[in-house]
């Protein structure tokens, strides 16, 4: 719930006050920006309870980690800095255990937000299966540039700066990712030759709420994992 106190509160003042104490003020940053690392963490992992598994580690490394932070970036920066970190290593664990790719519809249907699925109409939710499909087949870390960069719309340098990498990097992941892509979606390509990815882009993807765990506070970050994971 939005908390009036810190209508006029930046975020860096915030993960001030947590360091200082205040037991509400990391709860408020969770609210500000869960939304968007939960879109994140599901377009990277493209599972449900990983990308909320991989959140919730997030939220708990921040969490114990706020002391460290020396405002060289803008929070939300470090955040998803923190988060794609622990999507990209939830991604290379899964790979070595050689995790069948998302490929099912089951599982993809699990994707697509509610209002997604209730609303979308059916080209757009075919669409939008085969392009989770297709990321599923990238390296984890041209998926990560591709889902900040192709669906999210971060600008290039500000994807460089969360998954802590040059700007050249970042396009250079995204050249090879969209190139890998190419193949696989080349059918679903619009007559005007707009990207599917771009068509695809979700700025506002909304997170599942979260599931109340053991009497935890709002400044606790096993209260706000979302997405349907396991408590």
């Amino acid at each position: 719930m939005d908390d009036a106190r810190f209508a006029d509160t930046s975020d860096q003042d915030l993960l001030a006050q947590h360091v200082a104490g205040e037991p509400d003020a990391f709860g408020e940053l969770v609210r500000r920006h869960r939304d968007r690392l939960w879109a994140v963490a599901l377009r990277t992992l493209g599972d449900r309870e990983e990308a909320a598994d991989a959140v919730q580690d997030a939220l708990v490394s921040a969490f114990r980690a706020a002391h460290t932070f020396r405002g060289q970036s803008a929070v939300t920066t470090w955040l998803h800095r923190i988060t794609v970190n622990a999507c990209l290593d939830r991604a290379r664990k899964a790979a070595s255990r050689k995790t069948a790719p998302v490929d099912d519809a089951e599982r993809l249907d699990q994707l697509l937000e509610p209002h997604e699925s209730a609303e979308a109409p059916a080209e757009r939710q075919d669409l939008h299966r085969e392009l989770l499909a297709a990321l599923s087949t990238l390296p984890a870390e041209q998926r990560a540039a591709l889902v900040l960069v192709d669906m999210q719309a971060y600008p290039v340098a500000e994807a460089a700066r969360i998954l802590d990498v040059p700007t050249g990097t970042v396009k250079s992941r995204c050249a090879r990712g969209r190139a890998r892509l190419l193949p696989l979606l080349t059918h679903l390509r619009s007559n005007s030759g707009d990207s599917v990815v771009e068509r695809n882009r979700t700025p506002g993807t909304s997170v599942p709420p979260a599931s109340g765990p053991r009497d935890a506070g709002a400044s606790d970050p096993a209260a706000v994992k979302g997405g349907g994971g396991h408590a």
